[in-house]
């Protein structure tokens, strides 16, 4: 037999089969949710994917020593480019969240998620085990999330601005702060609801609201998640089959090829379609939560575990928003929604967790 060339067995070809199928399903649904074109979301989506396939190999052979050193300089750079949003930032569907790059429109919030998760864990690194329960170990950690999350309020954006909060919560738990200090932090949060409901922009409001009671208002705020739920419920088991759905074709559903991505697939493939992505989903997260299982670093332990969690938010909070069980917050779902920014993100993600994977063996565990 011919011998395989190393640098041939060092990609990681069941990983790129696997974020290939969920890609793959998910440019069917586009072309189906374009009517059957594939020039207005499928085919820019699948060149997208290509290049940040290869964007996250090549993430995946830095030295993760690299990741460590500028984890705070990329945290800074994502920082300011938070506040040139809020300066030369363009406003699309009445939020300002986007900068203008030519080829994309990038979303720098996006790109906080993974920024805020690396400040982090190397924080906690730098950090005297003896001192993780002191205030020396609370205070920094909450200037780094604050800072992200207030601009990212100002855009305004909710849901991206609590999923910046829970992955440097994440850390933060993995990093062993003491478990009261996050009881007291829910409880604290519970009791300032209302102050916190007050402050939100009306049609956040509306957005909690309809969450409560969707029927109150089916043909206004609740139109997104009624449609959703129908959408979904009349899938039935099988689905109406490929490019049958007429509530996307019919324009029913309201972003039918972003957020309510899930909703429109739901509805040609049923519950065969949503089982088979959701276990598409799992594998991707038993593969990275191995990964941080196995790390060789205590960085690399933080940093696996943080993104695995901001992969697993997207999906969560998406799932949950499409079946009326969460408010609609604007979370894509991975690697199936149109767009550049979360795609990028994903992809950014899951380089860095290949990167630790290459990490774990090349030596011994080390811990610091």
């Amino acid at each position: 037999m011919i011998p395989v060339p190393p640098a041939i067995q060092r990609i990681p070809w069941k990983l790129i089969a696997l974020l290939s199928a969920i890609m793959g399903f998910g440019l069917l649904v586009l072309y189906s949710a374009a009517g059957g074109n594939a020039s207005p979301w499928a085919l820019q989506q699948g060149i997208r994917f290509a290049i940040f396939l290869t964007m996250a190999l090549a993430i995946g052979r830095i030295p993760l020593r690299f990741f460590e050193d500028f984890s705070y300089l990329g945290y800074l750079g994502v920082a300011v480019l938070l506040v040139a949003v809020e300066l030369l930032g363009f406003v699309g569907g009445g939020s300002q969240r986007w900068l203008n790059l030519g080829f994309m429109n990038l979303q720098p919030s996006e790109l906080m998620k993974v920024a805020i998760v690396l400040a982090l864990a190397r924080f906690y690194t730098q950090l005297p085990p003896g001192e993780t329960r002191s205030w020396t170990a609370l205070w920094p950690a909450l200037v780094m999330i604050g800072i992200p999350a207030a601009l990212v309020m100002l855009q305004p954006d909710l849901g991206t601005a609590l999923a910046i909060c829970a992955s440097g919560a994440i850390v933060m738990f993995v990093a062993g702060l003491p478990l009261w200090w996050f009881g007291s932090a829910v409880i604290a949060g519970a009791a300032a609801l209302p102050i916190l409901f007050s402050m939100l922009h009306d049609y956040q409001q509306k957005r909690v609201l309809i969450f409560l009671d969707p029927e109150s208002d089916p043909l206004g705020a609740g139109y997104h998640i009624s449609q959703s739920k129908i959408a979904i419920g009349s899938g039935g088991i099988s689905g109406k089959g490929f490019l049958n759905g007429s509530q996307s074709h019919l324009d029913y559903l309201p972003e039918g090829h972003t957020d309510f991505i899930f909703a429109t697939m739901a509805e040609e493939w049923g519950l065969i379609g949503g089982l088979a992505l959701m276990f598409g989903f799992f594998l991707l997260l038993r593969w990275s939560t191995r990964v941080a299982m196995n790390a060789r670093t205590r960085f690399g332990q933080l940093v696996a575990t943080g993104l695995t969690m901001t992969i697993f938010f997207y999906i969560a909070i998406n799932l949950m928003m499409v079946m009326g069980l969460a408010p609609v917050v604007g979370i894509p779902l991975p690697l199936f929604s149109y767009g550049g920014s979360s795609m990028l993100t994903i992809m950014t993600c899951i380089g860095i967790i290949l990167a630790i994977e290459n990490d774990s063996r090349t030596g011994v565990r080390r811990f610091h």
